[in-house]
C-alpha cells in the first residue's frame, strides 16, 4: 500500500467539468428513484379504476417497488462487474441511455404491467450508474482527502434531486400548469408529467459524459496489461469475506429503512387527512356510477383532480421535508468524512439517533396520535428520517472504494449496493405492505387498508433494520486501500 498518496492539487477545468457532471448524474439518480413513492397510488389508482386504499392497488405497488428493485439489483450486480472488465466511462454512457428512454416512455404507460416493465429498466440504469460513478470518481482523485470531498459533496446532489422531483410533482399538481400541457391518452394527469419530466436531466448527460475522460487508474493499469480479471468469487476469498458480507447487510438496513418505511409515507399523509380522504373517494365512486350509468364520460372530472390534487401538496410537501433532511444529511456526512477517521464512528453518528428518533416518528405522528398536529410532527420527523438514513447512503461512496483494489472496485462496489441494497432492502417495501393488513388501526372492511396500520408496519421495520444495523457497525472492517491506484 502507498505510504505517501500525492499531494493536493487545484481542481483543472476538465476536472471542475467532471466534478459537475457527476453532481447531476447523482442528482439525476435519486430524480429517477424517488419519483415512484410519488406517483405510485395516484398512478395506479388510475390505471385500475381503483380507490386509492385498495387491495389491488397495494399490491401493484409492491410488484412494482420490489420487481423495480430486483431488476436493478441484477443489473447492477452485473453492470459493477462489467465496469471493471469494459471501463468505467463506457459503462456510464450506456446506462444513462437507457433510464432515459425509460424515463419518458413510463409516462405514457396504459397499464400497471406497462408501468412495471419501464420502472425496472429505469431502476437498471440508476443502479448501473451509480456503481460505475463512484469507482469513476475515486480513482480520477488519488489525494484522500480532495477525494473525500469529491465524492462527498457529489453524492450531497442527490438529494437535490429529491428536491427537484418534489419540486416537479406539485407544480404538475397545480391546475393551472397541468391544464396548459397537451394531454396524453385524452387526461391530464399530474404523475404521467412527473415520470416525463425525468428526461430532461439527462439530455445534458447524454451530451458531455461520453467525451470525458476515462478513469486514468483502469485505462494505464488496462494498457499495460496489468489489470487482473474481476471475479465474484474473488469477493468471497479470506481477504474480503468479512468486507463483503458486512457491507452487503449494512446496505440491506440502509436501504430497508427507506424503502420499507420512509418512501412509504406518501401513502401514509392521507391517512393524517381523513376529510380530503373522504371527499375524494366519495367524488370518485359517484363519478364511477355516473359512467356506469351512461351520464358521464370516463374522462377523470376535473372535481376528482382537485381533490386528488388537495392531497398531493400535502404529501409534496411532507416529502419536500424529507428531502431537505436528506441534502443536509449528505452535506454533514461530507464534513465529518474529514474529521472523524473512524469509518465506524462516522456511521453510529446517524445510526444510533436513527434508531432511537425515526420509529417514534411512525408509531406516533403517522398514525394520528397528536392530534390536529399530527401532520406537522410528521413533516419534522420526516427530516431527521431523511437526515439520518441518507447520510448513510453517502457513507458507502465514500467508504466502498477504499476497501477493494481497482480490479475488484466496481465487482464489489455492485455486490453490495445491488445484492444487499436493491436485492434484499428492498424487499422491505413488499415486507411493509404486506404485513400492514394485520397491524393494529381502523378496519376499512371490503380489502381497503388504512394508512394508519401502514405507518405501525413502517414503524416495526424501520426499528428491526435499524436495530440490526447498529449491531452490525462493530464488524465494519478498516479501508484497507488508501490509495485508489492499488
Amino acid at each position: 500500500m502507498s505510504s505517501s498518496p500525492p499531494p493536493a492539487s487545484p481542481l483543472t477545468r476538465i476536472q471542475w467539468l467532471i466534478v459537475s457532471v457527476a453532481a447531476l448524474g447523482f442528482a439525476f439518480d435519486i430524480y429517477e428513484l424517488l419519483m415512484m413513492p410519488l406517483i405510485a397510488r395516484p398512478a395506479l389508482a388510475e390505471l385500475l379504476g381503483q380507490p386509492d386504499e385498495s387491495t389491488e392497488v397495494r399490491n401493484w405497488i409492491k410488484y412494482i417497488f420490489w420487481a423495480s428493485a430486483l431488476s436493478g439489483g441484477f443489473f447492477g450486480l452485473i453492470g459493477g462487474y462489467l465496469t471493471d472488465l469494459l471501463g468505467r466511462r463506457r459503462v456510464l454512457t450506456f446506462s444513462i441511455l437507457l433510464y432515459a428512454f425509460s424515463a419518458l416512455a413510463a409516462g405514457f404507460a396504459t397499464s400497471p404491467m406497462m408501468l412495471l416493465v419501464f420502472r425496472c429498466t429505469t431502476f437498471i440504469g440508476v443502479c448501473v450508474e451509480f456503481v460505475a460513478a463512484v469507482a469513476w470518481l475515486a480513482e480520477l482523485f488519488p489525494n484522500p482527502r480532495q477525494r473525500e470531498k469529491v465524492l462527498g459533496y457529489t453524492q450531497a446532489f442527490s438529494s437535490v434531486g429529491g428536491l427537484l422531483v418534489t419540486g416537479a410533482y406539485l407544480l404538475c399538481n397545480e391546475p393551472s400548469f397541468r391544464n396548459a400541457i397537451p394531454a396524453i391518452f385524452g387526461e391530464h394527469s399530474a404523475w404521467r408529467y412527473t415520470l416525463i419530466s425525468g428526461v430532461i436531466p439527462a439530455l445534458p448527460l447524454l451530451v458531455i459524459r461520453p467525451f470525458l475522460p476515462e478513469s486514468p487508474v483502469w485505462q494505464k493499469k488496462s494498457a499495460e496489461g496489468t489489470l487482473k480479471r474481476p471475479s465474484f468469487a474473488a469477493l468471497f476469498q479470506p481477504a474480503f469475506l468479512r468486507t463483503t458480507v458486512v457491507t452487503t447487510l449494512l446496505f440491506a438496513c440502509g436501504y430497508g429503512a427507506a424503502f420499507g418505511a420512509i418512501q412509504l409515507v406518501p401513502q401514509i399523509v392521507p391517512g393524517l387527512l381523513p376529510a380530503e380522504s373522504a371527499a375524494l373517494n366519495k367524488a370518485r365512486a359517484e363519478h364511477k356510477k355516473n359512467v356506469e350509468a351512461g351520464t358521464a364520460a370516463k374522462e377523470t372530472p376535473e372535481s376528482v383532480k382537485e381533490k386528488r390534487g388537495a392531497i398531493e401538496k400535502k404529501v409534496g410537501n411532507v416529502q419536500l421535508w424529507q428531502e431537505v433532511g436528506g441534502l443536509v444529511g449528505r452535506s454533514l456526512l461530507a464534513v465529518l468524512a474529514l474529521w472523524i477517521v473512524n469509518r465506524r464512528w462516522l456511521l453510529r453518528v446517524f445510526q444510533i439517533p436513527g434508531l432511537l428518533l425515526i420509529p417514534f416518528v411512525f408509531f406516533f405522528p403517522g398514525r394520528n396520535q397528536m392530534g390536529e398536529n399530527s401532520l406537522m410532527w410528521l413533516q419534522f420527523g420526516m427530516f431527521f428520517a431523511g437526515l439520518f438514513t441518507v447520510a448513510q447512503f453517502s457513507f458507502w461512496g465514500n467508504y466502498l472504494p477504499l476497501v477493494y483494489p481497482a480490479h475488484l472496485r466496481g465487482t464489489g462496489e455492485g455486490f453490495s449496493a445491488n445484492v444487499g441494497g436493491r436485492m434484499i432492502g428492498t424487499s422491505m417495501n413488499f415486507v411493509t405492505l404486506t404485513i400492514a393488513p394485520y397491524m393494529i388501526g381502523p378496519d376499512l372492511g371490503a380489502g381497503l387498508v388504512h394508512p394508519h396500520k401502514i405507518a405501525v408496519a413502517a414503524g416495526c421495520v424501520v426499528l428491526g433494520v435499524y436495530l440490526v444495523g447498529s449491531i452490525l457497525t462493530f464488524f465494519l472492517p478498516d479501508p484497507k486501500y488508501a490509495d485508489t491506484h492499488e
